[in-house]
């Protein structure tokens, strides 16, 4: 996200995908609360679904933009030389982005061995 989407734009951002965390979530919780699988295979069938499947493979990027705009608001806020600042947000955005890719393969994957 660049300086222009500063603002506003990253305050509105924080809130629409805390809307949807905050949703998704909640029935995660809900759902294990109330009914978990007994067995590893149950899970894999349960994620392997087609909306819960959709639900998560949205749920990773919006996470990941939630934690970005969070993370590079502080960082620009306290981190004031411009080198060190620029070499930080480059590796929390490498992690975020690993960890994302990461997350999507094992979705994938649950639903390719279904």
């Amino acid at each position: 996200m660049s300086r222009r989407a500063s603002g506003l734009k990253a305050w509105f951002l924080q809130r629409a995908t805390a809307v949807y965390l905050g949703l998704f979530g909640s029935y995660l919780a809900l759902y294990f609360m109330l009914s978990a699988p007994a067995s590893h295979a149950e899970l894999v069938a349960w994620a392997a679904s087609p909306w819960v499947a959709l639900g998560l493979l949205l749920f990773i990027p919006i996470l990941l933009a939630h934690a970005w705009v969070g993370i590079r608001d502080v960082l620009m806020d306290y981190m004031k030389p411009i080198g060190l600042r620029a070499t930080a947000m480059t590796l929390v955005g490498f992690v975020l982005l690993a960890s994302g890719l990461w997350a999507a393969q094992a979705i994938i994957a649950a639903r390719a061995f279904q």
